[in-house]
């Protein structure tokens, strides 16, 4: 009687503990299934932002270093524009307000018009959106790294709007933001002058962060 009570124990233990195991597994498994994720752009998996060094609006030099390991917003304009950039930047000021604070989301402003949008001009210019210089940063430097970086790193086109510039036929201007993972991969672009994108962008930056948590 004793062994029958001790078989039945063990088929009863034995039986909730399978249902429990295959109620997790099917969860694990589910959310797996269901997880969103974001594709990868470019020449997938070997494109990477190439390291680059920049000066912010407060003079501080900038290098791939300081983005290392974050989830980055990327955009080129000029301050003196007066075609696309002021709508693009009050729709990035909503996506920055977001974020505010968070230090593992970055926005990096790339000036197309280096010569004119100086380190004070970058400054004067980034205080319209009360941006902080350790997560918003607006960049200045070489030229030529600007553009190629737009380029060959965040695969950035060309865009025929200079209104209010001055510069030779070799111009960089683009209406999309680039996003950019942990892992300096491109996930995705977003036309910044359309509001409906901007919740799209949220969404997918959050989704990002997640990635990121989870590595």
């Amino acid at each position: 009687m004793k062994t029958s009570k001790t078989s039945i124990f063990l088929i009863v233990f034995f039986m909730i503990f399978g249902v429990a195991f295959l109620g997790y597994y099917y969860k694990v498994t589910r959310a797996n299934i269901t997880k969103p994720s974001l594709p990868v752009l470019g020449n997938v998996p070997e494109h990477r932002v190439a390291p680059f060094s920049f000066i912010n609006q407060d003079g501080k030099t900038i290098t791939n270093e300081d983005v290392k390991d974050k989830v980055v917003v990327v955009e080129y304009f000029f301050a003196t524009c007066k075609g696309i950039c002021p709508k693009m930047n009050e729709n990035l000021s909503k996506i920055y307000g977001k974020f505010k604070g968070n230090k593992d989301v970055m926005i990096l402003s790339h000036t197309v018009d280096p010569l004119k949008d100086t380190v004070a001009a970058l400054k004067a210019y980034s205080m319209k959106f009360d941006a902080d210089a350790t997560q918003w940063m607006f960049l200045t430097g070489d030229k030529k790294q600007l553009y190629d970086m737009a380029r060959y790193s965040y695969l950035i086109n060309a865009e025929d709007d200079t209104t209010g510039i001055s510069i030779d036929k070799d111009f960089i201007h683009d209406n999309h933001y680039v996003l950019v993972d942990n892992y300096g991969r491109i996930r995705g672009m977003y036309d910044g002058l359309d509001d409906n994108k901007l919740d799209t962008l949220v969404s997918h930056i959050k989704i990002l962060l997640e990635e990121k948590k989870g590595k």
